[in-house]
């Protein structure tokens, strides 16, 4: 008989991963069982959603009477509000931290209804630019250093923004209202094991930032070809200073509604060019 360190290997996060079997748990699946077990209907989420890992938006939306709660969501870790900004309906659901979290909850959402997702990290700067935090990067890709994306593709340096996303994301971005930087980040499970020598090597890969969610949801998105947008709010030098940590105003909660405002209507401008090509087609 084989030994458990043998059928696993050295590693064994990147042994038996299979990547084109179906996965015995599914999130229909348990959406079904949590629907059953709290006796909730069938409804679906709005087209675009936002995960908010700090929930500080959920929590400003809450504040400023902006935000209903969606009973019908089935999730069993989460509630889902819905909020309507610029005359554009969102789902957003707070408090999704880390990269395997917010992957599961992604998962529940694009099976429920949702098209786009768009994540905003709190995220440390590793890399200085020529502002000082807070600041806003579309990260287009994000190196690999959690476990979660591992289970999607196999192994590679980097998680990726679908280029196509970000050419929409970009074509029209309005720099006035929201200063942008894009650039790469760098996706770790453990915040308090940023040492200096780790954020050597990310600035000498010119890394700008450090966050906890990309990497795992853009493997997600490349892997069940799904629409996902991250950005990171960089707030913080890692604590290295005292008065860290400051978000701006409203703890940034207005900089990220023009985010995601800007974000989803270059989407659903998007979204309509791509019906109108096709009924022409017709």
């Amino acid at each position: 008989m084989r030994s458990f360190r043998d059928s696993l290997g050295e590693q064994p996060i990147l042994a038996s991963k299979h990547y084109d079997a179906p996965s015995v748990l599914t999130p229909r699946n348990m959406l079904r069982e949590a629907r059953r077990q709290k006796k909730l209907p069938m409804e679906r989420v709005p087209r675009i959603c936002i995960l908010d890992p700090d929930g500080d938006l959920v929590e400003f939306l809450h504040a400023s009477n902006g935000a209903q709660r969606l009973g019908s969501w089935a999730c069993f870790h989460t509630v889902l509000d819905t909020f309507v900004h610029e005359g554009i309906e969102y789902g957003i659901v707070g408090g999704t931290v880390g990269a395997s979290f917010s992957v599961l909850v992604a998962e529940e959402l694009f099976e429920s209804g949702c098209e786009l997702l768009i994540n905003i990290s709190s995220a440390g700067r590793i890399s200085s630019l020529d502002q000082e935090p807070p600041y806003v990067i579309l990260i287009e890709k994000a190196l690999r250093d959690e476990g979660t994306s591992y289970h999607y593709l196999p192994p590679s340096p980097y998680s990726h923004l679908n280029p196509f996303l970000k050419e929409i994301v970009l074509h029209t971005w309005d720099y006035e209202r929201v200063p942008l930087y894009t650039g790469t980040s760098w996706t770790t499970d453990a915040p308090f094991r940023e040492t200096e020598e780790m954020l050597e090597v990310g600035r000498a890969h010119n890394i700008l930032t450090i966050e906890m969610e990309a990497a795992a949801l853009y493997a997600l998105g490349t892997a069940r070809q799904q629409h996902i947008v991250c950005f990171a709010y960089v707030t913080n030098s890692l604590g290295s200073i005292e008065g860290d940590f400051e978000k701006g105003m409203a703890n940034g909660s207005l900089t990220n509604l023009d985010v995601i405002g800007q974000t989803a209507e270059h989407w659903l401008r998007w979204q309509t060019k791509l019906i109108e090509s096709e009924q022409a087609e017709a």
